[in-house]
């Protein structure tokens, strides 16, 4: 069961996902998602699986950039 906590965690990590903030590059970008990740596991608010779960979602994300950009897109 979802708890308010466990809700604006991932709310936070996806509004980082898909919303960088200004001048922050994919590089950037993937380490604070996965310092969320860490630290939100850290805290007791998400478990190992969920943990493992949002890390392979930002390095899809930033695979996908470093390839879009290696293609000049």
């Amino acid at each position: 069961m979802y708890d308010d906590t466990k809700v604006e965690a991932f709310s936070a990590f996806h509004d980082l996902l898909v919303s960088p903030e200004v001048r922050m590059n994919a590089q950037e970008q993937y380490e604070e998602l996965i310092r969320l990740a860490d630290n939100f596991h850290a805290r007791g608010i998400i478990d190992r699986e969920e943990r493992r779960s949002l890390i392979e979602v930002a390095t899809v994300a930033y695979s996908r950039a470093v390839e879009g950009a290696g293609r000049g897109a």
